[in-house]
């Protein structure tokens, strides 16, 4: 499986520890930014994982700014998107269960990089219920196309 990451300065060690992870479990890592602790911008690299994962570059997709914020808002403002930040087990497991979430969000400032390991594994080893849960992506993605209905 291919797995783009990015994070901006504020993620840059967690994402270089979730990136030798990746590869030492197998994972094809697509490592889109940044290089560095040099200040940046969160939604440049957002932007990028969204963008890798919509298009089908990757299958999934791993987010890190100081707290998973704004990056995941950033994320998230791409069609076809389900960024999800999490900070434990649970989350992470409702996040693949429930949402079918395609990026994982994470904060480099609130997390450690064991834990943001653990989420990990907990995040790819579970997947889509659908049933209930695919109504609810299915609404998300008419909002995306400005479909939605308001209901009274």
């Amino acid at each position: 499986m291919k797995i783009a990451i990015g994070a901006d300065h504020g993620g840059f060690s967690l994402k270089e520890a979730i990136k030798d992870f990746l590869s030492r479990e197998g994972y094809e890592v697509i490592d889109l930014g940044t290089y560095s602790e040099e200040s940046v911008d969160y939604p440049d690299f957002g932007y990028k994982v969204a963008v890798a994962v919509a298009n089908g570059e990757a299958e999934k997709g791993i987010i890190m700014c100081g707290t998973g914020i704004g990056i995941s808002i950033s994320a998230n403002k791409v069609k076809g998107v389900r960024a999800a930040l999490v900070t434990n087990e649970y989350m992470a497991e409702m996040a693949a269960k429930h949402n079918d979430a395609n990026i994982l969000a994470m904060g480099g400032r609130v997390i450690t990089p064991e834990i943001g390991k653990r989420l990990i594994k907990v995040w790819l080893s579970n997947s889509f219920e659908g049933g209930r849960h695919q109504r609810r992506v299915n609404k998300i993605s008419l909002i995306e196309e400005g479909k939605l209905e308001e209901r009274s």
